[in-house]
């Protein structure tokens, strides 16, 4: 078993998990993990924009917790893992490294919110780097 992909699956899960509380405690939540003042008023207000949004992304993140999880043996062989895998990695480094550049010019959400948010999809890219690596000659 590779625990690369393991404890990427696994956080990426948390992720996930944590979008959905976002939808579950409403405004405060978004404002917590810095989706922005505009995201947590229409939650504040009712609108369905927000969890329409963060639903989006519960789902991105739990398909990639999956791959991570099928490509660490944990759970069965999911489709074209090798390229899905490679695209997920992919994405997670030009995210976390395009985030820094967003810091000055933040877009509705703080320096603070970009700076970690980058840290951790870089993180997340490098572990999925490293495990895919690992895994390659097995996918």
């Amino acid at each position: 078993m590779n625990i690369y992909l393991l404890i990427a699956g696994s956080l990426t899960a948390t992720a996930a998990l944590l979008h959905l509380a976002c939808i579950y405690f409403g405004a405060s939540w978004y404002r917590f993990f810095g989706a922005g003042e505009q995201m947590a008023l229409m939650a504040e207000q009712g609108s369905w924009q927000p969890t329409i949004i963060t639903f989006g992304i519960f789902s991105v993140l739990a398909l990639w917790a999956a791959y991570a999880f099928s490509a660490a043996g944990l759970i069965f062989r999911l489709p074209f893992i090798r390229l899905v895998l490679s695209l997920i990695t992919l994405v997670y480094l030009v995210r976390g490294l395009a985030g820094f550049t967003l810091m000055s010019t933040p877009m509705g959400r703080s320096p603070e919110f970009w700076l970690w948010s980058s840290l951790i999809c870089l993180t997340l890219g490098i572990v999925h780097a490293i495990g895919l690596k690992k895994q390659w000659a097995i996918l």
